[in-house]
């Protein structure tokens, strides 16, 4: 009986060592998967400001070419 019972208790911390484990490796994909979305987020807002840049340079050529013009 106490051969039985020392298994069972064995079994217990080994299945909870292996819940612990596997809980881990998910926790380490989500926040993997999150610091993806970070960085996909930041290029994204780079890229937005590079193109709002861009557009502003091109405004103010047409603003300089209208009033040559004009002159």
């Amino acid at each position: 009986m106490s051969i039985l019972a020392a298994v069972g208790r064995g079994g217990a911390v080994i299945a909870l060592i292996l819940l612990v484990v596997a809980l881990l490796k998910q926790l380490i994909m989500l926040v993997g998967f999150l610091l993806a979305l970070v960085k996909f987020a930041i290029i994204i807002a780079f890229i937005a400001l590079l193109a709002m840049i861009g557009l502003a340079i091109w405004r103010s050529r047409i603003r300089e070419k209208a009033e040559m013009n004009e002159s």
